[in-house]
Formats: structure tokens, C-alpha cells, sequence
């Protein structure tokens, strides 16, 4: 996968370089910046949903990263959970010897 990673100021400069140009195609601006045309679009798209004016039900990048974090507590928290079962587990099984 030869993906690419570009910073946020790049990103936004992207962005308002589609916003201020609504005469010239996403795909002619992409190739211009040496970007997918796809992922532009993409950056658009979520530009307008951060901005409130995305389709209705579509998550800002806030709440993408909220969902991300709490998903990430969550399968550390079911890790510690199993964890502590099986001490318990382990245990009781001590106790009765």
C-alpha cells in the first residue's frame, strides 16, 4: 500500500483551494496538488459534514475520534475484564486446595 499521509494544513488548504474555485472540477484540483481525486473528495465531504452542512446522520471528524477512543477503552476494558476472571478463576481454585 503506498498510501500517502498529508499534514491537516495541507489538507485545508485543499479544501478551501475546491471551495474557492466552484468553476474547476475536483478531479482537475487533485491532479493539480498530486492528490487522488477519491481522497480530495473525501476531504470535502467531511469538511462539509464538520461544518454542519454534511447529510443528516453523518459524524464530524470530533465524533469519528470520540467513537475511535471510546471503542479503544472499551476493548481494553473487556481485556482487563477477562483478565481479572481468569485471576478469579485461578484463585478460587487455590483457595480450595
Amino acid at each position: 500500500n503506498m498510501s500517502k499521509r498529508y499534514t491537516a494544513e495541507f489538507k485545508r488548504d485543499a479544501i478551501a483551494l475546491v471551495r474557492a474555485s466552484p468553476h474547476r472540477n475536483v478531479t482537475e484540483i487533485a491532479r493539480e496538488l498530486g492528490v487522488s481525486p477519491e481522497g480530495l473528495r473525501g476531504w470535502v465531504k467531511q469538511d462539509k459534514t464538520d461544518r454542519g452542512e454534511g447529510p443528516a446522520g453523518a459524524l464530524t471528524s470530533a465524533e469519528k475520534d470520540e467513537l475511535a477512543r471510546l471503542r479503544r477503552q472499551n476493548r481494553e476494558q473487556q481485556q482487563t475484564i477477562e483478565i481479572l476472571k481468569k485471576a478469579a478463576a485461578f484463585f478460587a481454585k487455590e483457595s480450595m486446595r
